[in-house]
């Protein structure tokens, strides 16, 4: 049974889920988080997008409950606002994190850095980063 729960997947969703529950179980509500930093804000919101676009539930509900996270997503068009990311219909489909890995690497690229080995992490792509206006 538990071999066929494994290979489901099942299994790991379960666990995932009971460690979630324990985090919350021990939390204590009465004990103030600190307030998180904006940025600490806004990275903690790129990696929820990060594990809901992967489906990875059991990890982004543990990190939800160990971040204090608000519960409603900030919008993703806010969220491309702060970090300075154009998007362009096609990268609107996945997480905001690659064109912003895709933006360094090709950065890098131009810098002549040396890549990683065995080529890029991502397909290059038609993202863009604009420069803060000041």
């Amino acid at each position: 049974m538990k071999e066929a729960l494994a290979r489901s997947g099942a299994l790991g969703q379960v666990r995932g889920r009971v460690r979630a529950e324990v985090f919350a179980a021990l939390d204590d509500p009465g004990e103030p988080r600190p307030a998180a930093s904006r940025e600490t804000l806004l990275l903690n919101e790129l990696i929820r997008e990060y594990l809901q676009f992967h489906r990875y539930n059991s990890s982004a509900s543990v990190f939800l409950a160990e971040s204090g996270q608000p519960e409603i997503p900030l919008d993703r068009d806010f969220l491309a606002k702060e970090l300075h990311v154009v998007e362009d219909p096609s990268s609107r489909s996945v997480p905001l994190l690659y064109g912003i890995l895709t933006q360094l690497l090709q950065g890098n690229e131009e810098k002549g850095l040396p890549m990683p080995p065995g080529g890029p992490l991502v397909a290059p792509s038609k993202w863009t980063t604009s420069k803060p206006s000041h």
